[in-house]
């Protein structure tokens, strides 16, 4: 549980390549996460060329910061499924699961939100030339963090009802 107490959205990289065993372990945490069904709906586009980060930090008003990302993970779903009203939550649960291996890996990343938002989807996809049946539903830039501070303790005993 140290990455849960310890992850921070991290926006600032260093200028190193995050190496692909690395990259290969988040990916296969994602890919660990529950699923509605165990349906699976999800795919995930790598993207560490430069050109396309910086076109990807483009596609949303709130990712700038993805630019000097090393990579960016965008995880997808697809649009046919068992029990399609539960991808965006199967997503969500992917991505969660790729944040804090990113932290147990000594890496940074953030979440940034794409779907629902049909502007930001439709950007994506034409940047990635995703096709039709797939659909971005996140932008993960990750990096060797160039920042660093405490995470928040969140906690709020008021936010919590207890039923006995």
């Amino acid at each position: 549980m140290n990455s849960i107490f310890h992850r921070i959205s991290v926006r600032k990289y260093q200028a190193k390549d995050v190496e692909q065993e690395k990259i290969e372990k988040l990916l296969r945490a994602a890919m660990a996460a529950p699923s509605a069904c165990n349906q699976q709906p999800w795919e995930f586009y790598v993207v560490t060329n430069q050109d396309v980060i910086k076109a990807l930090s483009e596609a949303s008003p709130y990712a700038n910061c993805a630019a000097e990302a090393p990579v960016i993970f965008v995880p997808c779903f697809r649009s046919e499924g068992i029990a399609p009203e539960y991808f965006n939550i199967d997503l969500s649960a992917a991505v969660e699961n790729l944040l804090l291996e990113a932290d147990a890996q000594g890496l940074g990343a953030v979440w940034m939100g794409i779907s629902p938002d049909a502007g930001r989807m439709e950007a994506v996809r034409k940047v990635l030339d995703i096709p039709s049946g797939l659909n971005p539903f996140a932008l993960v830039p990750c990096g060797y963090p160039a920042e660093e501070r405490p995470q928040e303790d969140r906690y709020e005993e008021n936010r919590v009802h207890y039923v006995r």
